[in-house]
């Protein structure tokens, strides 16, 4: 029996160096889909961009006086304010709907050959108004300017319940995930549970359109076109096969 023995294992060593053992066991071995994973999920994301017109608007606007002298510089700001918020509320701007934003006092100074000199005293005040009446904001910004508003920064267009939309979104937004796991599924020959086994919301929300302005031409009403604000939601969703 030992000449047998010993056979058998000279036999064993020679498949063993020319690794015929490795390749018995492939051989012998059930199939497998090598694509499967071992949780048997599917990790998709999904995407839905809505576009709607602004419904209200945040004007950013102000006064700007100078003088040598502080107090002269104050005063002259302070009337001129108190106009352009007279002017503003005539033309259907409720009190409520009107707050500063920004208020100082900066003292100026050339720079003549490296030398810091005292030039004069800055005043500026900054209010913000709000309105509704998109169609009126050329008006608004006019009656603003002729009421003596020298410093028209911005003007902000937004939604007044973007959660609305936003809702809207996201629910397109999952089943564009959702569309996307079934084809996988599909072509991939497996069964998808049809219910999430996860879902992140990624951040994403309506993004207001903001107009930096500089100059107005003297028209008889400033033209400005708000356009459409895109409202995006996007998730990240695992399903179970």
């Amino acid at each position: 029996m030992f000449p047998v023995h010993n056979s058998y294992n000279r036999v064993r060593l020679s498949l063993l160096k020319k690794g015929w053992c490795h390749k018995m066991k492939e051989y012998n071995a059930p199939d497998e889909v090598h694509y499967r994973n071992d949780e048997h999920t599917l990790k998709v994301s999904g995407s839905e961009t809505l576009s709607a017109a602004p419904d209200q608007a945040t004007i950013t606007l102000g006064v700007i006086t100078e003088d040598k002298d502080p107090q002269k510089a104050q005063q002259a700001n302070s009337q001129a304010i108190a106009n352009v918020i007279a002017a503003l509320k005539s033309a259907g701007i409720p009190e409520e709907q009107l707050k500063t934003s920004d208020y100082r006092i900066d003292p100026q100074y050339d720079y003549i050959d490296g030398k810091e000199l005292f030039k004069n005293y800055k005043v500026q005040h900054i209010i913000q108004a709000q309105t509704t009446d998109i169609e009126k904001i050329g008006s608004i910004i006019d009656t603003a300017v002729r009421s003596g508003a020298n410093s028209i920064t911005s003007i902000r267009f937004s939604l007044s319940n973007p959660d609305a939309y936003y809702n809207q979104a996201l629910s397109l937004a999952l089943k564009n995930a959702y569309e996307k796991a079934l084809s996988m599924a599909r072509t991939l020959g497996i069964s998808l549970n049809p219910v999430p086994n996860k879902v992140e919301e990624l951040s994403e929300t309506a993004t207001p359109m903001l107009y930096q302005t500089s100059t107005f031409s003297k028209m008889a009403t400033t033209p400005i076109q708000p356009g459409e604000l895109n409202i995006t939601a996007s998730v990240r969703v695992e399903y179970t096969y």
